[in-house]
């Protein structure tokens, strides 16, 4: 099948590149012209695992192709997909405009029934406005021609985005055209040949189905990190509490993990326009604003941890930390909106001296950072943690796991860990030497941290009390 897609972001390109990975010849249109001649090239303009692969194969073998004209690339085509950005207005609403130059751009070069199918996130009733703009385009330009328009959400996770393209869970087509149907399931067949998950609804539901999931995983996100403060006041785990709550099938293990806050393009902007459409609506949104503001609230928690740290070491100032991580989750160099910016604004004002890694991002980091001339991006985590006092894990990628903790804590002045991700055992950590602080685990009393730092000069002290010092990291 001939396809058009206009945008060539995370959602346009990825889809682009699956669908003629499966067989359909793909055009992908975009206004940007770097990126377009890049793509020409076979350079993929961010960091997806996988994508960069697929793109070449499909380009060496004819059916993927980029453009800046619409005039070509809507010919012969039998579906278009508009896959463009939908940033937030300054009250949180969706920004449409992209959404509809693409859609008036398609419409003043259609000359053949098609369908036009919406991949962009978009408020509730998006769908039907959009086809009421593209008929009076339609009448502007003189043209009879037919179409149908669909509502299609992506379900993409920013570095799982080509499997999930390939393998998707649920495909969501929103349409009231049995023809517009027809068509996007013989679209889609490839990818539900095993198994049949695409899922036919009204427009307006499907609109609001991709709402409602991203708002119903950044709220078990939020729930979790709300829960781990508690946990710390209470000396309990979250850690363990979270394996307790996921034993029970009614909730299972998805998101249920304590952190330093969500970031990225989709969350934190789609609570934004829920809470939007809502307030449009006089409908209360008081889960979904508590949601966003716990999440704020969460992204600031490791720099009041590391402050209180070093209040009685003359503060922050002059202090040298080293971040490990920067993009807003593993496996991608996106660092919108990600939690580690938070911490560094945090700690720079201070007068920290940071030092920076990311096995990705540093690139994007060097763009959004440029503002900071005194920051030292650094080429390992091993570099950033020599001569530090602290070091301060917020984005958790593998290679982070397996790093040589003997050997990082050699290069480093002082001995503090906190770890934004509990992505290492906090007794672990403290028998190789570190001060540990995860979110959400009990702090160990005042006395048996001393017990612990006189053990550590040689001091004689009665084995019940190891013993007990010991537990509290079991």
């Amino acid at each position: 099948m001939e396809i058009l897609v206009v945008g060539v972001g995370y959602v346009g390109l990825v889809t682009g590149a699956c669908f003629s990975e499966m067989g359909h010849h793909v055009t992908c249109i975009d206004i940007d012209q770097n990126k377009i001649s890049k793509l020409q090239e076979g350079e993929v303009p961010f960091f997806e695992p996988g994508l960069e692969e697929i793109v070449a194969r499909n380009q060496k073998e004819g059916r993927l192709k980029f453009t800046t004209s619409y005039c070509e690339g809507t010919k012969n085509v039998e579906a278009c997909f508009i896959a463009v950005g939908t940033p937030s207005n300054a009250d949180g609403s969706a920004d449409l405009s992209y959404v509809e130059s693409a859609a008036v751009a398609i419409a003043k070069h259609l000359n053949h029934y098609c369908v036009i199918v919406n991949k962009s996130t978009v408020p509730v009733g998006t769908a039907r406005a959009l086809k009421k703009r593209i008929k009076e385009q339609l009448a502007q330009e003189g043209s009879e021609v037919s179409f149908d328009l669909v509502a299609n959400p992506e379900f993409l996770k920013e570095g799982s985005a080509v499997d999930d393209c390939m393998k998707p869970d649920r495909i969501i087509i929103g349409s009231d055209s049995e023809k517009a149907t027809q068509i996007m399931q013989e679209i889609y067949s490839s990818f539900t040949f095993n198994h049949d998950r695409l899922l036919v609804m009204s427009l307006e539901s499907a609109e609001l189905t991709k709402y409602a999931s991203n708002a119903m995983l950044a709220t078990r996100i939020s729930f979790m990190n709300e829960l781990s403060s508690l946990s710390e006041k209470l000396g309990a785990d979250i850690q363990e509490v979270r394996r307790g709550m996921s034993g029970d099938q009614r909730i299972g293990t998805h998101f249920l993990y304590a952190g330093a806050g969500f970031g990225g393009s989709c969350f934190p902007k789609d609570i934004r326009a829920l809470r939007a459409m809502a307030k449009k609506e006089n409908c209360t949104s008081a889960l979904l604003e508590a949601v966003d503001t716990i999440n704020e609230n969460q992204k600031k928690l490791l720099g009041k941890k590391v402050t209180e740290y070093f209040e009685s070491q003359g503060g922050v100032s002059g202090k040298k930390i080293a971040i490990w991580g920067l993009s807003f989750k593993p496996n991608t160099d996106d660092m919108r909106e990600a939690p580690s910016l938070t911490l560094i604004d945090d700690l720079y004002s201070q007068g920290a001296e940071l030092r920076v890694y990311d096995p990705v991002a540093m690139d994007n980091a060097r763009r959004v950072l440029a503002d900071k001339p005194n920051l030292r991006f650094c080429v390992s985590e091993y570099q950033a943690a020599s001569g530090v006092d602290a070091i301060v894990l917020v984005t958790e990628w593998k290679q982070f796991r397996f790093v040589n903790l003997k050997t990082t804590l050699e290069k480093m002045c002082g001995n503090a860990f906190f770890d934004g991700r509990n992505q290492y055992q906090a007794k672990e950590m403290q028998r190789k030497g570190f001060h540990y602080v995860g979110i959400g685990s009990p702090k160990p009393p005042t006395h048996l941290l001393k017990t612990l730092k006189s053990l550590k000069k040689g001091k004689s002290y009665a084995h019940t009390q190891l013993d007990r010092a010991d537990a509290l990291f079991d």
